[in-house]
Parts: C-alpha cells; sequence; structure tokens
C-alpha cells in the first residue's frame, strides 16, 4: 500500500467535504508536465475542478496571487472557491473542454482565436506598469534566463552523447547575458510564460477578452512583453503558418503602436527570447523522458529546433548560432532515444 498516496486521498476527502463537495463524483484528468494533476468533480447539475499539487513538489500560493490579480486587472481566470495552501489543494471555476487546442483540432477558426489570444495581450500591455507588475511578481532577470537556457547543456547535450567544456559552457553563459542586456532595455510588463493554445479557453459568453479564459500562469513574471506573445505563436507543440505568424504580429504591433524603431527593437527581444525559450524548451522535454518517465514530450523536439534555428537567423544571434554550430551539429538536432 502507497501510504502517502493513500494520505493524501484522505486529506483531499476532508478538504471537498469542508468545501460543501464530498458527495461530488470524481473524473481525474490528464496531467500536465508538472506535478500537478487536475480532477473534475460533479455534484448534480454543477461541475468545479481541484487542482491537487503536492506541497514537496508545487506551491499553489503563486497562483492564487496572480489568479487574484488577473481577475483584478478584467481578465478571464479561474474564480477560485476553496483553497487549502498548506495540504496544495484549491478548489476552480470549472471552464470547461473548450480549450482553444481541442476546438482547433476540431477545425475551429485559427484566425480568430489566435486573434483573441492577440488581443489578450494586447490588453495587458496596454496597462500601466505600475498596475500590471505588483511588487511581489518576481522579476525575469539573467539569472532566471540563464538557468533556463542552460537546460540545453544540462539535459539535451548528455542525451545525444555531446560533451560541453567548462570553457564552452562559460561562453554560452557569457553570449546569453549579452543578449539579455537588449531585452531589459524594453518595456515591462506582467509574463504569464506559459501562454499557448493548450492553456486558453474559449468562453464565448464573455465580453471582449473575457472570452479568453487563461490556465497555468503560476510561474508569472515580470518581463519584456514580446515573450509571451512569441510563446503563443511559435508553439512547442503545433506548427504555425509563417502568414498567421506574421499576421498576429501585426495586429500587435498596430495596436500598441509599436513602430520605426521601436519595432526594430521589439523583433530584436522576440528572436533573443524565442531562442532562448526554444533552448530551454529543448531541455525541459529530454528532461521529462529522462527524469520524470514522460517520453511522449520528445516527439516536439524536432520542432522545436526549427523554431531555434529560425529565431538564431537574426543578426543579434549570430554569435550563439556560431556556438550551437560549434557544439550541437545538425545530425544531433532531433529528439533523442526514449530513456523508458
Amino acid at each position: 500500500m502507497d501510504l502517502n498516496k493513500d494520505n493524501r486521498a484522505q486529506r483531499m476527502a476532508a478538504f471537498l467535504t469542508a468545501a460543501g463537495w464530498g458527495d461530488a463524483n470524481l473524473a481525474p484528468m490528464s496531467a500536465d508536465a508538472s506535478f500537478r494533476r487536475y480532477i473534475r468533480l460533479h455534484l448534480d447539475d454543477q461541475s468545479t475542478l481541484v487542482m491537487d499539487a503536492p506541497p514537496a513538489h508545487e506551491d499553489v500560493r503563486p497562483f492564487v496571487l496572480v489568479d487574484t490579480h488577473l481577475r483584478g486587472l478584467g481578465f478571464s481566470a479561474p474564480d477560485i472557491l476553496s483553497e487549502d495552501a498548506e495540504n496544495g489543494f484549491l478548489l476552480l471555476e470549472d471552464f470547461g473542454d473548450a480549450t482553444f487546442t481541442n476546438l482547433l483540432n476540431s477545425g475551429a477558426d485559427e484566425d480568430m482565436l489566435y486573434a483573441l489570444a492577440t488581443d489578450v495581450l494586447i490588453a495587458l500591455h496596454a496597462l500601466e506598469i505600475q498596475v500590471v507588475t505588483p511588487e511581489w511578481l518576481p522579476p525575469y532577470n539573467d539569472k532566471r534566463l540563464r538557468d533556463e537556457a542552460v537546460l540545453l547543456l544540462d539535459w539535451f547535450m548528455p542525451a545525444q552523447g555531446l560533451d560541453v567544456s567548462i570553457d564552452a559552457r562559460s561562453a554560452f553563459e557569457r553570449i546569453w547575458l549579452d543578449l539579455f542586456a537588449h531585452v531589459h532595455v524594453g518595456p515591462r510588463t506582467l509574463v504569464l510564460r506559459d501562454f499557448h493554445v493548450d492553456n486558453l479557453m474559449h468562453l464565448p459568453d464573455r465580453p471582449g477578452v473575457k472570452a479568453c479564459g487563461l490556465l497555468d500562469f503560476q510561474d508569472a513574471l515580470a518581463g519584456h512583453p514580446a515573450y509571451d506573445l512569441m510563446s503563443l505563436l511559435q508553439d512547442a507543440r503545433r506548427d504555425i503558418e509563417p502568414a498567421l505568424q506574421a499576421r498576429m504580429l501585426e495586429r500587435y504591433t498596430d495596436a500598441l503602436n509599436i513602430h520605426g524603431p521601436a519595432r526594430t527593437e521589439f523583433e530584436r527581444a522576440y528572436a533573443i527570447l524565442a531562442a532562448q525559450r526554444h533552448a530551454k524548451v529543448i531541455g525541459i522535454f529530454t528532461r521529462l523522458d529522462r527524469r520524470d518517465a514522460k517520453p511522449h514530450y520528445l516527439n516536439h523536439i524536432a520542432r522545436l529546433w526549427r523554431l531555434l534555428e529560425q529565431a538564431l537567423t537574426h543578426p543579434a544571434l549570430n554569435e550563439m548560432k556560431a556556438w550551437m554550430d560549434a557544439h550541437i551539429p545538425a545530425a544531433k538536432r532531433h529528439a533523442p532515444d526514449a530513456a523508458s
């Protein structure tokens, strides 16, 4: 018997009883890439969701902070119906099953959904920095950005049998720090960090940008506004036509009057952050296989390498491109064999 699992089930049962959902029928949902899991509850004609986030691995308090902040700003984050931060349980409003991913797979209007998601970012980034980035929101600083980028070295390269010397690692980190200086001179905003179609819900009964439900934002930071637009349009899990990417980029920059030198600086930050994110996610998806026995994430690594190579064509990234060419041969830029 798994005593820890049994004990956690008892704690969840007590949490649900205290919240008035003790008699609900439980329907487990698919897990995500973290240690969190979600369970849908049905009671009479109502439904809600439980977030089960074991405190040894996850902390629900950042989710609560960002969720409350987003709703206060007028966006559709789920209402928090009950909270037990000590034991890692939240009872959340159920947005249903209409993720943008599910809708797109069913033939929904791609332009409409991406325009709605882009409009959310336009509305968010139009807010004053003092309003949108409260003091408790951590910065997306050099250390965080660098530590994420080196996941490529720590997980992907060993999985492909590639060694990285101390000098090569030092050069890799130095090049990134030089690049991040271009990102930090730009404007600041609330960066949700996983803003893509898997984490967006269509809520058609709500007006304007409220029609876009937001999920998975607990890792939010204060950073450059290009980040979330890039993660939407250069999705690790989905191919997006360049023409659609260009239309949404124009929609965003026109709405926020980003033209001339400001547009050039924005596109530079966009390319730098794209390269950083794709390097990070290649490392994370390899780690999910090697450490967490989740090999299906390896299926996306070929796409991520295409996106990374595309980002490296920006002139600002010439030195990083040279490092990649010297240390990760083209023949190794694919998914490693699954460890499990």
